[in-house]
């Protein structure tokens, strides 16, 4: 495996079984596996033992709580054989629900079901996401991104009747128009852009105080990796970016993108600020940004540790970028 590949959501080798998600014997089959297991989510958090470290709960087919759950499960894959399917138990409603936290930058609450162990818990995946093994993260950021299609894709984008479920939840069917639709995922471009010894940092508006990341933007129809990078770079900081190459991607299910990391060489330093898509930007030289990571910066604090920019900055200081 590549160093790149060992991001967070980077991939675990999961055999996804796409084979016989169209084959409906196979994935009743599967089901009856005694084996099988299901791995739960509510409005799309993980259910996790919050146990050190935590780990995603795998339960039977056959527990009680499943019964509450939409029938519909999304077939994720198989773990040395035997199927995983993730189950959205969002129509159940906790006694003790705050819905004044829930939504928010890092939604701190958990929820804990009735019919589960007390220290088994939903909790919001960008919290806890480095807390899991690889495997664990691969399946929870399947889950949540794949429900959160399901979610948003009710009805036909053709014709509008409300669409079918089919291939184990990973295809809508209209009945009436027969479109197929299928799982999307946004391209993202985040870029590390550098000068000498300095790296362009920005911050968008609302963040929490202190929280600056890399540039990031979405990749536009007919456009290449290099030429977002490009673009983006110049409409947010109108800093000019010369020779781009690719370093790493993150699946990142929030709520479904591709994270394509990429290096760029900035052609001057000038920064001109788009006050509509960021807030600030500054260059940060890499002495500075060691202090950043060591906690010690006055001011500015590291990027979110399991997002691809952390990644990116902690191995641009250690010289591994590649």
């Amino acid at each position: 495996m590549k160093h790149a590949e060992t991001v967070t959501f980077g991939g675990s080798g999961l055999d996804r079984a796409g084979e016989i998600r169209a084959q409906q014997e196979q994935i009743d089959a599967a089901r009856m596996d005694p084996k099988a297991r299901a791995i739960l989510f509510w409005r799309g958090k993980p259910l996790l033992t919050m146990t050190n470290p935590a780990h995603l709960v795998r339960l039977p087919l056959d527990h009680p709580v499943i019964e509450q759950a939409s029938p519909d499960a999304i077939l994720l894959g198989r773990e040395d054989g035997h199927a995983r399917f993730a189950y959205d138990l969002s129509d159940w409603v906790p006694d003790d629900l705050d819905e004044s936290q829930l939504g928010g930058f890092l939604d701190p609450t958990e929820q804990r079901h009735p019919a589960l162990p007390g220290e088994m818990a939903f909790a919001e995946l960008r919290r806890v996401m480095t807390w899991l093994t690889p495997r664990d993260a691969e399946l929870a950021a399947t889950g949540k991104a794949i429900l959160g299609w399901h979610q948003t894709h009710w009805f036909c984008a053709c014709c509008g009747v409300a669409t079918m479920m089919e291939q184990a939840g990973w295809q809508r069917r209209c009945p009436t128009c027969r479109a197929a639709h299928f799982p999307r995922t946004d391209p993202v471009v985040i870029m590390l852009i550098t000068h000498g010894n300095s790296v362009l940092m920005g911050r968008s508006p609302g963040w929490p105080d202190g929280m600056y990341s890399l540039l990031a933007g979405f990749v536009e129809p007919g456009e290449t990796l290099e030429a977002a990078v490009r673009r983006e770079v110049f409409e947010e900081a109108g800093v000019r970016v010369g020779a781009v190459r690719y370093l790493a991607s993150q699946p990142w299910p929030f709520p479904a993108s591709l994270m394509f990391g990429c290096a760029g060489e900035a052609l001057d330093t000038e920064i001109v600020l788009d006050p509509i898509e960021i807030e600030d930007a500054l260059w940060v030289t890499r002495e500075e940004m060691m202090t950043v990571f060591a906690g010690e910066h006055p001011t500015m604090l590291p990027a979110r540790k399991g997002a691809i920019a952390h990644f990116l900055l902690k191995n641009w200081l250690a010289d591994r970028i590649d």
